[in-house]
């Protein structure tokens, strides 16, 4: 996918790290003029020079995606030093575990508005200015499987990305008469700073004591046992994934790919230990 996005111009939020560092350096890779986000300016920079160190063209702009005028300034920031906007890939998220009955006002709203009314706010100004370009464009909205089933202590993020999900389907329609194409791309479990956060330990041998249910994190066990291709996915795959998305040579809008190993075509199976 060499060249595939040569001129165009890219927004990558929360791209200080995990998949969004890693979409962002191969859309940079692809010939597009990168712009990198988090929430300091010294994280987004760090993308920024990774990328200008490869030979590629990066700008680090530091914002809060839950803050409107954040989301404004960005999309503000990559016409001003670009020209435009072509991909807006809202990215942007964060996670916490904490059992439903338990968890605070500010455990809740934090993940939803990051990673919820934050997507909305990326859309919403990337949206404006394709409008604005006289229309095309690519959104890709970052979701989750977990957008799609229930897992205990991650209620907010369950819901976040369930929203996501329909967000996208919303945007799709509405968008379309634009020539404005919204995609989400819903990763399974992803070797990443977020996923090193919820697993049970950082001892890869370690498997779980059936007794310990509920349990609110996941061992490597559990991802072979409940994975079809036994495996965590990568930074590399995910990428892929969203270069494919943002290329637009594809008759797809209102679609949640998901790249999760098999995961959900598994239904309730698992495979022995």
């Amino acid at each position: 996918m060499q060249d595939s996005l040569n001129g165009k111009t890219a927004i990558v939020t929360g791209s200080s790290s995990g998949i969004g560092m890693g979409i962002a350096e191969a859309y940079a890779e692809a010939g597009a003029n990168v712009v990198t986000n988090s929430r300091s300016q010294e994280r987004a920079e760090s993308t920024a020079e990774d990328i200008r160190a490869a030979g590629g063209t990066a700008l680090a702009v530091e914002g809060d995606m839950s803050d409107r005028k954040d989301a404004q300034a960005l999309v503000d920031a990559a016409v001003d030093e670009f020209g435009g906007v072509d991909v807006m890939v809202n990215n942007a998220g964060v996670s916490n575990i904490s059992p439903a009955l338990e968890m605070t006002e500010e455990e809740w709203r934090e993940v939803i508005d990051v990673n919820l009314t934050g997507v909305f706010f990326g859309a919403q100004a990337a949206g404006q200015q394709m409008v604005e370009q006289d229309g095309t464009g690519q959104i890709i909205n970052i979701s989750s499987i977990f957008g799609s089933i229930g897992v205990q202590g991650r209620g907010p993020y369950n819901a976040s990305k369930g929203g996501v999900n329909n967000l996208t389907r919303a945007l799709a329609v509405e968008l379309a008469e634009h020539d404005i194409q919204v995609n989400a791309l819903a990763p399974g479990f992803i070797r990443t700073e977020l996923d090193a956060q919820t697993r049970k330990s950082g001892d890869d041998d370690e498997t779980l004591d059936e007794d310990d249910w509920p349990y609110y994190g996941y061992d490597d066990q559990h991802i072979h046992n409940r994975n079809p291709m036994g495996r965590f996915g990568t930074l590399e795959e995910m990428a892929n994934c969203a270069l494919f998305l943002a290329a637009g040579d594809h008759y797809m809008t209102g679609e949640i790919m998901h790249a999760d190993g098999g995961w959900l075509a598994f239904g309730w199976g698992s495979k022995s230990r």
